[in-house]
């Protein structure tokens, strides 16, 4: 069961659900993100790198939506937000890490 696609699916989902979501951890796939920028001399390819999940522990990813969330908002939290509801692939901020 991929738990974020689960989440953002399910709206009422009992609080023992989310619970035991929560102690089955985070889902932390290989996602394919990319990303180039343009530089002043060349342009630069960035990929994802699963080593991000070792730096933000808050973080999870979705391989079905192939973008990544917070997943303490996602299974206890009610406020709307990126993190939560779209997901994100670039470098945005979580307000909990700003």
């Amino acid at each position: 069961m991929n738990s974020v696609d689960f989440l953002l699916t399910n709206k009422d989902i009992t609080y023992e659900i989310r619970t035991e979501i929560k102690r089955l951890g985070r889902p932390i796939p290989d996602l394919i993100i990319s990303k180039t920028d343009v530089g002043k001399s060349r342009n630069y390819s960035r990929n994802f790198n699963t080593s991000v999940y070792d730096r933000f522990k808050w973080l999870c990813g979705c391989p079905k939506r192939n973008k990544l969330f917070c997943f303490i908002c996602l299974v206890m939290g009610r406020n709307p937000s990126a993190w939560t509801q779209e997901g994100c692939v670039g470098k945005g901020r979580h307000k909990a890490t700003a």
